[in-house]
C-alpha cells in the first residue's frame, strides 16, 4: 500500500510543473501533475488527493479559479496557491489553504504541505490470535490509526 501524500499539482509551465514535481518526488510525496487546470478539475471527478498546488497565473483558468472549483467538488481538499508575485487580493485567496508567493523558501512550502495534507488512515481489519492464527475483527473492535505519509 502506498502511504505517500498524494498531491495534485497544476501549472501550465511544462518546465517548471517538472521540476517542481520532480523536487517533491525527492521529498517522498506522490506526484500528479497536468498542465491545463480544465483536465486537473476532471481529474478531480474521479481521484483521491491530499492536496493541491495550485498555480496562480494560467491563462484560461486561474489557481485562484480553479481552487474554488476543486472547493466545491472537494471541499476538504488543502488548496496551495503558489505564485511569482508577493501579494496576490484578498478576494483571490478566498477557496486557498495557503499562498506562496516570490522569495518563498521550498523549506516553508514542503513544510506547510505537510501540515495540511490529512494523514492517512489505516483501518485492522485482522488480529493475530497468540497461536499465529489470523482472525477477522468485527466493526465494532476495529482499531482506526492515524499515521502521517511517508513525505513527513
Amino acid at each position: 500500500m502506498d502511504t505517500r501524500t498524494t498531491i495534485l499539482y497544476v501549472d501550465d509551465n511544462p518546465k517548471s510543473s517538472r521540476l517542481l514535481a520532480g523536487v517533491l518526488e525527492q521529498c517522498r510525496f506522490r506526484v500528479v501533475t497536468k498542465n491545463d487546470p480544465a483536465e486537473a478539475l476532471a481529474l478531480c471527478h474521479g481521484c483521491s488527493f491530499d492536496l493541491a498546488l495550485l498555480d496562480y497565473e494560467m491563462p484560461v483558468m486561474s489557481g485562484a479559479r480553479l481552487a474554488r472549483e476543486i472547493k466545491f467538488l472537494m471541499p476538504n481538499l488543502p488548496v496551495v496557491l503558489i505564485s511569482g508575485r508577493t501579494e496576490i487580493p484578498p478576494a483571490e485567496l478566498e477557496f486557498v489553504d495557503a499562498h506562496f508567493g516570490f522569495g518563498t523558501s521550498l523549506d516553508d512550502l514542503l513544510w506547510t504541505m505537510r501540515i495540511l495534507a490529512t494523514p492517512k488512515v489505516f483501518v485492522h481489519e485482522h488480529r493475530q490470535t497468540a497461536e499465529g492464527n489470523v482472525r477477522h475483527i468485527p466493526d465494532s473492535q476495529r482499531i482506526v490509526e492515524s499515521r502521517w505519509s511517508d513525505s513527513t
